[in-house]
């Protein structure tokens, strides 16, 4: 009789992501320079500042935001971000009675050209698991308390459909530039667990 064991899933998640790496680098599956290569890219050059370049912009061009709302991933595409990852993004638009938060409840997809990698909490197994039961306690434990006259809507992202968060521009900022609106804009926001703040 043959027996087969899983992975241990008591282990930390790094520490199993780097046996099933050595496993594959060790049959010659993938190669680890690729892999330093890519989590470099999404690190250093990407991160979440493509996003903030988007968000800015349909805050900017009502036009612009018209066709992102449409199709998110053409209108990401028109400022130059696209790819692995982000084949299929559908943008949605928070308002001050409508708020949108994304959890992908099976994994961690997410919008990598726009947003760069996952951060730890996203792909933690408690935030995936309790924000779809619970997403108000949840934004609340992470700092962003809504009035309870404001609809929440949970976004699973999957390998099909990639969501990302149109905040809302904060009030007080009806001056500033497109790209003075940029620094502005963080992952958390795109995401839905935060509000934009004004400077």
């Amino acid at each position: 009789m043959t027996t087969t064991s899983g992975p241990d899933e008591t282990l930390p998640a790094a520490l199993r992501t780097e046996a099933l790496e050595q496993l594959l680098t060790e049959r010659g599956l993938i190669d680890p320079k690729m892999i330093d290569g890519i989590i470099t890219t999404y690190e250093t050059n990407v991160g979440p500042l493509n996003g903030a370049k988007v968000v800015a912009r349909a805050w900017t061009d009502p036009e612009y935001r018209r066709r992102l709302l449409e199709d998110g991933t053409a209108a990401i595409k028109e400022l130059g971000f696209g790819g692995f990852q982000g084949e299929h993004i559908v943008v949605v638009e928070n308002t001050p009675t409508t708020h949108n938060v994304v959890v992908c409840t099976l994994c961690s997809c997410y919008p990598w050209p726009v947003l760069g990698l996952p951060p730890g909490w996203y792909k933690d197994p408690a935030y995936r698991a309790r924000v779809v039961k619970e997403p108000r306690a949840v934004l609340s434990e992470m700092g962003l308390d809504l009035d309870d006259d404001v609809q929440i809507t949970v976004r699973d992202s999957t390998s099909e459909v990639r969501w990302l968060v149109l905040p809302e521009r904060p009030a007080g900022t009806e001056h500033l530039t497109e790209q003075e609106l940029v620094p502005l804009v963080t992952r958390d926001a795109m995401v839905g667990v935060a509000k934009v703040a004004a400077p």
